[in-house]
């Protein structure tokens, strides 16, 4: 869960790589480094804390170096300091690496390498990659790192520069890697944006890939030998996308870009009354769906169990991915795993991914990134089109997945045999122009986080399609503003959590009409009655809740399958605003990171 960059060509390397870096800075903000081939020799300079801390050494600007690596880290072995910052040298210090990934079984090989002389300096697992280079090391670059993989445990997006060699040597197994194709130059980054300023060809490197990277040529090999050919993507995004654009933070953006990539979601998906999508496999012979997925992603699952089970009548069950493989899943060729992930390269739900199709199942990806894993291993696949999501907490990507779960629930009950409700569809297509109008509660709830910012616990409450809204609003405060609260079924809280209510527990209702809205109102007497404090998101025409809340915010009504994607937007904005005023980084919230590449 690092960002790596690297440069080889004509220019100052120096400027592009700290431009990558801060590009970068979302998926780890621990530590950052670089190393860059300055007059026939390694120069290497790193810190403690975030890319603002490197730009401050003086020494950056003296460097002209043409070729370079760079990292910014989010720790998995060794505390964020200096010493375990990347990049990491061997002990003559010619050799440098970067490395996104966990070498499992770095204790054993740190162990040989020791005895073997190696002078070992930092606490991380990755440093032993480049001794293990040096080890091999007789004059060729790319084959010394093949052997020294050879001997490596676990999952690895890597970037090594020899001080004798004009050239970076890359590897990816389970961490993503992209080469980007410029003229004169060439560029190697985990992710898009840290390349994108300067060039929008790039090239998607598979597991167990190798590439040798020059100024004016690449070539691209498995770590067996043979030699691939690769497709260059074009990538569709826009700089000026990947801007705040007069936001103060990229979160508070994509919480009001919604209206907008929602359109982007739907754009060709219904049309002449039927629903579109590209599936390469008869749904006919499906009899049972399993989507797998973390996080938010998982929240949205949960809601595309409930859509699946009601509109498409297929039994769905909803795993963590990080636990799917371990249980020894019964999976069978009738049925369906769905992956949803943001990325496209989560790490749990790519091993997930391949134990389904180990197992002889049909794959659907619902995935944001193009050209992501995910999206070339699965056999069909859903794009949000949501645009980049730079935010570490996720908003636009979570209410495109339940979109899209929606439009696929409606596909497969078209594709069944069925006949599509026309005013469902309706209704689907109305659902940005909603959004729009729940977002005009922004001012509102600013006054209740002022008024709630200093609260220690929150309890988040909903029932049925929202129950999981409850675990996603209590996701997304815990994660941006650090208090700490929990998501239940509503239900449930009288078989236990109810003992926890007081006048300092602020309990927030997801309480929009539906089927089950007597049963909510039943429990929001039950909270009042110990002296709760209930908040509530209800429909603007509800008088009965609007009595019994102490402070209500208003939503628009619409169907219940659907209220989700309006319903979770105030609490979106409500763990905003508490993480804003009490002056944290709402963007890089403490120990997270964008994108979990690592188990």
């Amino acid at each position: 869960m690092c960002g790596i960059i690297g440069y080889i060509g004509q220019k100052k390397s120096v400027p592009i790589l700290m431009e990558g870096l801060s590009k970068l800075e979302y998926r780890g903000y621990d530590s950052a480094g670089l190393c860059v081939l300055e007059k026939k020799h390694l120069k290497t300079i790193k810190n403690k804390g975030r890319i603002a801390e490197l730009a401050k050494n003086l020494e950056l600007a003296e460097l002209a170096a043409t070729m370079g690596i760079a990292h910014t880290r989010w720790a998995t072995h060794g505390e964020p300091n200096t010493k375990n910052a990347h990049p990491h040298l061997d002990c003559h210090e010619k050799i440098a690496i970067v490395h996104n990934g966990i070498v499992e079984n770095y204790q054993e090989l740190k162990q040989v390498l020791i005895k073997e002389g190696h002078q070992i300096k930092s606490d991380t697992d990755s440093e032993i990659i480049a001794h293990l280079i040096e080890k091999f090391y007789q004059g060729d670059l790319e084959q010394a790192l093949v052997h020294a993989l050879a001997l490596i445990e676990g999952a690895f997006g890597l970037a090594v520069i020899h001080q004798d060699e004009q050239k970076i040597v890359v590897a990816r197994r389970g961490s993503p890697l992209i080469i980007g194709v410029g003229q004169g130059e060439m560029f190697v980054a985990s992710d898009v944006p840290a390349i994108l300023a300067h060039t929008k060809k790039v090239i998607y490197l598979n597991d167990n890939e190798i590439a040798i990277i020059k100024e004016d040529n690449y070539q691209i090999k498995k770590l067996t030998g043979e030699k691939v050919d690769k497709q260059i993507h074009e990538i569709k995004w826009t700089v000026d996308q990947m801007a705040k654009q007069g936001y103060k933070h990229f979160m508070l953006k994509e919480i009001f870009e919604q209206p907008n990539v929602l359109v982007n979601t739907l754009r060709g998906r219904i049309k002449d009354g039927r629903v579109k999508l590209s599936v390469d496999f008869d749904l006919k012979k499906i009899k049972r769906i399993m989507i797998v997925a973390c996080g938010t992603s998982w929240h949205s699952a949960l809601i595309g169990k409930h859509l699946l089970e009601s509109i498409a009548g297929i039994s769905t069950e909803v795993d963590y991915a990080s636990e799917f493989r371990y249980r020894n899943p019964i999976i069978r060729e009738t049925d369906l795993v769905i992956v949803i992930s943001q990325s496209g390269e989560t790490a749990d739900t790519l091993a997930a991914l391949k134990e389904a199709k180990d197992k002889g199942a049909k794959t659907l990806g619902i995935v944001n990134v193009v050209g992501s894993t995910i999206t070339r291993e699965v056999d069909s696949g859903i794009y949000l089109h949501v645009g980049p999501e730079i935010g570490v907490a996720s908003t636009k990507a979570f209410t495109s997945q339940v979109l899209a779960l929606s439009l696929l629930a409606y596909y497969i009950w078209q594709e069944t045999g069925h006949q599509l409700d026309e005013k469902i569809l309706q209704e689907l297509q109305t659902l940005p122009k909603k959004i729009s109008q729940a977002l005009e509660s922004d001012q509102e709830i600013i006054k209740l986080a002022k008024q709630f910012k200093d609260a220690k616990n929150f309890l988040y409450l909903g029932r049925g399609f929202n129950f999981p809204v409850a675990l996603e609003g209590a996701l997304k405060l815990k994660e941006i503003s650090y208090i700490h609260a929990e998501g239940y079924p509503a239900a449930e809280i009288k078989h236990g959590p109810i003992a926890l209510i007081d006048q300092a527990m602020p309990v927030v209702f997801i309480a929009t009409k539906s089927n089950l809205s007597q049963k909510i109102i039943s429990n929001i007497a039950e909270v009042k009655a110990r002296n709760g404090v209930v908040i509530a998101i209800v429909n603007s025409d509800d008088q009965v809740i609007k009595k019994l809340a102490d402070y209500v915010i208003e939503v628009p009504a619409t169907l219940e399958e659907f209220s989700p994607v309006i319903n979770v937007i105030p609490l979106q904005l409500l763990a905003y605003h508490i993480a804003d005023l009490k002056d944290l980084d709402v963007d890089k919230p403490r120990n997270l990171a964008k994108s979990v590449t690592v188990e």
